[in-house]
């Protein structure tokens, strides 16, 4: 029998037998649609096969560790935005095992050691959660971009030796490996020092003067990025030598949306570069002035593009291009950002998760003074439509040599993105607003448009946990870079195909 050493992924369903009591034919129904639709497509894209199915669960086999983990968080992320469509008690979740091993290969099946142990991991996972064996921690820890928790030696059923488990974190800001004995060790230590500050604080402040104390608030120090920074006029601010000069008509916002005749040529001429304050180091996006106006918001291509409503924005700037590595590792070096970006500094930054999108906005806003953001979902639509009305920006048919793609343009396999600005902008001078990068927008995931605001606002909630992207990145086709495709994903999960452009008020 042929052998080799391979990355195994098993996955089950947790609670598949009640599942299937409360509607069997449903459940099987969804279960398949599943396997066919996420599943399947999920393994091949990560370079994996799929070995077979088992009626309420899979196994899978990978060349590489870093791509079966990966596989496995792209499958959990995207049941739990399936999920959410659903009531608490219809919830499909499964449980993932990873394990390194020796097996032996046969056409429709492995066997081995290997495959035994990933099936324990698997059985004692949480649901949703992604259970890895110290072999494949060892071969990832320092090539994904995730976070995990050491559960220490199991012993599991029928293997001799304990198993090194550790949990794959959602949260990529989460790094622990630390045993769950000095957690409670360190939580315990942190009660008693606040304790001793607190009695300290109430021992030197003046209590004759209750009027004074109570209005003392200590903030976190990342906490200054995040408050809304002053808007200045970008009209009394000097203009960068290398960029032209700002009129007194470009730089004054307007006060009301303007008319949905706007034409193309009347929103590319407000295009306008902010400059930065003549003290600033920082190297900031350059931006596009519009106009706003009202516009056609959807399409019937897709359920979660229904319905088609009309919407008004109010004039905004939105990033001439995705936020780049150079602008990224500006945030990075101040130690505001979470990791320095790898790749060239004029390619889009890559591997963001919402949550950083937010912080490297939060950083800027804050070094600039400026009330830099991401952009709505609706604005984004509108600056990607570039007041065009028909499936993509340029005509309802695709063009070679438009979008960055998969069978968009002439490129070849690629495992990254091209340099930001290499194809044409749309009417409103925007490039890469359709392939290239996902982009995340500020709304949260919602699975159509029922409800949505009309005034251009983000569509918010006060805990979701997945977010808006948009555009299409260059593994996607060419359905994806349409101005009104839709999609979602994890709101602390980085991914290698997700970058950003920020947007600014007036």
């Amino acid at each position: 029998m042929p052998r080799r050493l391979a990355a195994i992924v098993a996955g089950d369903i947790a609670g598949y037998s009640r599942l299937m009591e409360l509607d069997e034919e449903g459940t099987h129904a969804r279960v398949k649609r599943i396997e066919r639709d996420l599943i399947q497509p999920s393994i091949t894209e990560h370079y994996g096969r799929l070995v077979k199915t088992t009626g309420d669960g899979f196994i899978a086999i990978f060349d590489s560790p870093v791509e079966a983990v990966r596989s496995a968080i792209v499958i959990q992320q995207n049941m739990s935005g399936r999920n959410a469509a659903q009531p608490r008690n219809l919830w499909i979740e499964y449980r993932v095992g990873v394990n390194l091993g020796d097996v032996i290969i046969e056409e429709d099946d492995i066997y081995g050691d290997g495959v035994n142990i990933a099936s324990r991991l698997e059985s004692i996972a949480d649901p949703g959660q992604v259970y890895i064996s110290g072999g494949i921690y060892e071969q990832i820890k320092n090539k994904l971009v995730c976070g995990y928790e050491s559960l220490g030696d199991r012993k599991v059923k029928n293997i001799t030796d304990p198993v090194r488990v550790y949990r794959v974190l959602p949260d990529p800001a989460a790094f622990r490996t630390r045993d769950r004995r000095g957690t409670v060790l360190i939580l315990s230590m942190s009660i008693v020092w606040l304790g001793i500050a607190g009695a300290g604080l109430w021992y030197w402040l003046p209590h004759g003067k209750p009027q004074e104390t109570s209005s003392i608030l200590v903030l976190p120090q990342t906490s200054k990025a995040q408050l809304p920074p002053p808007v200045t006029n970008p009209s009394t601010q000097a203009s960068e030598p290398s960029r032209p000069a700002v009129t007194t008509a470009q730089a004054r916002p307007q006060t009301q949306p303007a008319p949905s005749t706007a034409s193309p040529e009347k929103q590319a001429a407000l295009q306008n570069a902010i400059p930065a304050p003549p003290t600033s180091t920082i190297r900031e996006p350059q931006m596009n002035m519009l106009q706003g106006g009202s516009f056609v918001m959807g399409s019937n291509d897709d359920a979660s593009e229904k319905p088609v409503h009309q919407v008004t924005v109010k004039p905004f700037a939105i990033s001439r291009y995705p936020v780049s590595v150079r602008e990224w590792n500006q945030c990075a070096a101040e130690k505001a950002c979470p990791f320095a970006a790898a790749g060239k500094d004029d390619a889009p930054v890559t591997n963001v998760s919402w949550s950083d999108a937010k912080q490297f906005a939060a950083w800027l806003a804050g070094a600039t003074r400026k009330p830099y953001r991401l952009p709505t979902e609706a604005e984004w639509e509108y600056a990607a439509r570039g007041g065009t009305h028909t499936r993509y920006w340029w005509g309802d048919e695709l063009q070679p040599g438009i979008a960055n793609c998969k069978n968009c343009a002439d490129l070849g396999a690629i495992e990254q993105p091209v340099k930001i600005g290499s194809f044409k902008p749309n009417p409103f001078g925007l490039y890469d607003m359709g392939g290239g990068v996902d982009q995340w927008v500020e709304d949260c995931w919602h699975k159509n448009y029922q409800g949505a605001p009309s005034n251009g606002s983000p569509w918010l909630e006060s805990d979701c946990g997945s977010h808006v992207i948009r555009s299409g990145s260059w593994k996607n086709d060419a359905r994806y870079v349409r101005p009104a495709n839709r999609d979602s994903y994890d709101t602390n999960v980085r991914y290698p195909t997700h970058g950003f452009r920020v947007a600014l008020s007036p």
